[in-house]
């Protein structure tokens, strides 16, 4: 991500942090570092297990045109869907952790990997964000074609 996108992706990102200036100068300064922003501002990120976060990604990809932003870390361990604020408090579901009010994230600056954490869909810089019942949708179907896959046998 290059030029005015990374530019107003970063102005929305911190826009949520408590000293934003500071956020900013500090990915400016270190730019393979991560910083903690809080969640249940302006998104909410409900976090999948890898296995089934990628599948969920591919089938949110041929929903929509460009869903909202997406983390990956820690060997692709859990991927992170950024949905819009208060859905954490409301998300029942196995699995799947949320992160809202009181929460915070490990967030790398948009466009840049970092250790273990990186964007594999960064933020817009417009604010676009997953449609809960869309994410839940495409986790359903993800998770139907995952077990059609390990039945064995069909084809």
């Amino acid at each position: 991500m290059a030029g005015a996108g990374a530019k107003s992706a970063v102005d929305w990102l911190v826009s949520v942090a408590p000293d934003p200036d500071a956020c900013r100068w500090e990915w400016e300064r270190s730019p393979n570092s991560v910083t903690l922003l809080p969640a249940g501002k302006r998104w909410d990120v409900l976090i999948l297990p890898g296995e089934l976060g990628y599948p969920t990604l591919d089938v949110l990809a041929r929903l929509v045109d460009r869903p909202g932003p997406v983390l990956a870390d820690f060997g692709d361990a859990r991927m992170g869907f950024f949905v819009p604020p208060g859905t954490a408090a409301r998300w029942i579901g196995t699995g799947v952790r949320g992160a809202g009010r009181g929460t915070w994230i490990v967030v790398p600056h948009p466009g840049r990997a970092s250790g273990g954490v990186r964007w594999l869909i960064p933020p817009d810089g417009a604010g676009t964000l997953t449609d809960a019942a869309l994410l839940e949708l495409a986790m359903h179907e993800a998770a139907a074609g995952m077990a059609r896959g390990s039945g064995g046998g069909g084809g």
